[in-house]
């Protein structure tokens, strides 16, 4: 079963940069996300927002009835994909990847553990899987399509 429900943020972000291959070296066969967020993502790349990726590799978990009540609920607060994804991750009690803010809140707010692309960096650097020079170039490369990244460099959190 995935440990880790990832929205479109943290899917996009790693797209501009790498493609799956970072989301996939940091959390392999725990990474998933939802019918919604593909969808969101496939929107971005027919927008020219986002670069085409083959995500196949990624779970895609079907939302029960009751998360779909729930992630309706989420909409009235979150995007619709965001609402979907956090509604799967508070049921099956995943990590919860976000960027965005607000998302973020309302899923700590709920009990859900939280993390997002800062995260998926640091747990690369923190298993010598990535120089934190390394990490820092894509973090900086992320920010030039778009990312606010609360810090301009992963040595400040480590």
């Amino acid at each position: 079963m995935p440990s880790s429900l990832l929205d479109t943020t943290v899917l996009s972000n790693s797209a501009h940069v790498q493609g799956p291959g970072l989301i996939r070296q940091a959390l392999g066969k725990n990474a998933a996300t939802t019918p919604l967020v593909m969808t969101e993502l496939r929107d971005g790349v027919s927008l020219g927002l986002v670069p085409p990726c083959d995500w196949s590799w990624l779970q895609i978990l079907e939302p029960t009835l009751e998360e779909r009540t729930l992630a309706a609920a989420l909409s009235l607060q979150l995007d619709f994909g965001e609402a979907e994804c956090l509604a799967v991750a508070q049921s099956r009690r995943c990590l919860f990847l976000s960027d965005d803010l607000a998302a973020r809140r309302l899923a700590m707010g709920r009990g859900v553990k939280v993390s997002g692309t800062i995260g998926v960096l640091l747990l690369l650097v923190k298993r010598g899987e990535l120089p934190v020079g390394d990490a820092d170039d894509l973090l900086a490369s992320m920010v030039t399509h778009g990312y606010r990244s609360p810090v301009s460099s992963l040595a400040d959190l480590l």
